[in-house]
């Protein structure tokens, strides 16, 4: 059987990382990608919470090529078990949300309500990039823009410091 092609689709040949394009991973974050700020307790951080943004792609297991070539041609990121039968491919680095996935999608926009998420998401990378998430003033600002992400209706971050 060559390899791309997926057992499962017969009829569906995948690009190989030579073939993706700006245009079609755009297309595919824009479906399948999720941009999120998670902002986690850890004793070990002088706040006590720690920022994490990350990209998130997944997809079932029999699609994991996909996310193989799309690590591959965007240089970066890890692809791992997410839940069950679903893979995901994730970037945390803050190096690379900066150089690389940053840029990426500031020159190639998200086509859908994504952009704005995508948006939002770059504003906290930046503020982190200059350490404002080290201060207690840039912290309150980014929990208010992580309440803002990735819901119908806004989310409460319950935090106390």
């Amino acid at each position: 059987m060559d390899n791309n092609m997926n057992p499962q689709r017969l009829h569906v040949e995948y690009p190989n990382c030579n073939s993706l394009t700006p245009d079609w991973i755009v297309g595919f974050v824009d479906g399948e990608g999720c941009f999120h700020i998670g902002i986690n307790k850890n004793d070990e951080v002088k706040s006590g919470y720690q920022v994490l943004p990350e990209l998130t792609v997944v997809q079932h297991k029999r699609d994991i090529q996909l996310l193989y070539r799309l690590r591959t041609f965007m240089k970066c990121g890890v692809v791992r078990s997410n839940h069950g039968d679903r893979f995901c491919w994730r970037v945390r680095s803050l190096k690379n949300l900066v150089e690389i996935i940053l840029p990426f999608f500031e020159k190639h926009p998200l086509k859908s309500k994504k952009n704005i998420e995508f948006h939002r998401f770059a504003k906290v990378v930046r503020m982190m990039e200059k350490d404002k998430h080290l201060t207690q003033e840039g912290f309150q600002k980014i929990i208010k823009i992580a309440e803002e992400m990735n819901r119908q209706e806004q989310r409460e971050i319950r935090i106390k410091i």
